[in-house]
């Protein structure tokens, strides 16, 4: 049997993400940071020297031009997701995009038009899609080992206080719901195995008119009924709780796990107080280089290798989110096409 060829990566800008991500996958032996491009030369050249990647691009043009380069990471600001994504793929790059995927559903499906236009694979990355603990529990879900699901509460905040921030910046695509509530929304999308048919949301504004802090109720086509919240203005929180009619789940979805961030998962089997409750750990591994492995199983082993967001959550995920901002907006409850 062949060995699987090792996969060279080329990274849109010099950002702080881009560095976590680089960092991360450097002791895989499936993929390999081989370039980065960025708009200014000098810090394009001090950031290859930091972290030891070989070939510095002056242009993002130039980095997709290169034949080296089998693939794109994209973490350049929401704004510039679509744009560069759809260039990559005509280009003939296979991309890794950060979340969220882009600005709006028509966006989202533009981007995997042009990669199926061009033969390559587009996904969004959500590192904790690609934990095992997230394995884990995709599985127990299928396995219905709660039986019927019934509701699901997903939430995740942080305190971010500095306003100039870019999570702030509203032509950037700023705001708690698109940084913060990305997540849970994803996660939310995984469990429930489809888009919701109606949201309705509540939202406290930031000086720069996004959101500090969302919440949002989804109504579901199965009758599944559920709630994420996200904030700016909270202590760090991150985690799930899903009930059935047959017992509960409760998970933590972390991008990295370790000792200090263990992966584990809450599970009671049964419908009474006495139900008895066991504890799933799995093994845990920086969420980067889990993301950036299984892309590279993508790349050469097709979808069954993939355990991220396919392209129709995606799409789902990108319409969900507008119709929450719509409805945080008008104050009433929207309907998804």
């Amino acid at each position: 049997m062949n060995p699987q060829p090792v996969l060279n990566i080329g990274v849109l800008g010099a950002a702080s993400i881009a560095k976590l991500f680089i960092a991360a996958v450097k002791p895989s032996k499936r993929l390999k940071i081989a370039a980065v491009a960025s708009r200014d030369i000098d810090k394009g050249r001090a950031f290859a020297k930091a972290l030891d990647v070989p070939v510095v691009h002056a242009s993002y043009d130039d980095l997709l031009a290169d034949p080296a380069i089998d693939a794109v990471y994209n973490p350049l600001p929401n704004n510039l997701h679509a744009e560069w994504s759809i260039r990559a793929a005509q280009a003939g790059k296979h991309v890794l995009c950060e979340k969220p995927l882009c600005m709006s559903s028509r966006e989202a499906i533009a981007m995997f038009e042009a990669a199926e236009t061009h033969g390559v694979y587009l996904v969004e990355g959500y590192p904790y899609r690609c934990q095992p603990q997230t394995i884990k529990l995709a599985q127990l879900l299928q396995e219905r080992a709660i039986g019927a699901l019934q509701t699901v509460q997903a939430s995740f905040g942080f305190l971010l206080k500095d306003i100039t921030n870019i999570r702030y910046n509203p032509e950037l695509g700023g705001g708690a719901l698109m940084d913060a509530g990305s997540y849970p929304l994803s996660l939310v999308r995984m469990i429930a195995g489809e888009r919701p048919t109606q949201v309705q949301a509540l939202a406290r504004w930031s000086e720069t008119g996004v959101e500090r802090t969302l919440v949002a109720s989804l109504e579901h086509p199965s009758g599944l009924l559920a709630q994420i919240a996200c904030s700016f203005a909270t202590a760090r929180n991150r985690r799930a709780i899903i009930v059935g009619d047959a017992g509960t789940l409760s998970t933590t979805y972390f991008n990295d796990t370790s000792a200090e961030m263990p992966a584990r998962i809450e599970i009671t089997r049964g419908v009474g107080w006495d139900a008895p409750r066991e504890v799933i750990e799995t093994g845990s591994m920086p969420g980067f280089l889990a993301e950036g492995e299984a892309f590279a199983a993508l790349v050469y082993g097709g979808w069954d290798a993939w355990p991220g967001t396919t392209p129709q959550q995606s799409q789902d995920i990108m319409r969900t989110l507008e119709a929450i901002a719509e409805s945080a907006r008008s104050g009433r409850a929207v309907a998804l096409d």
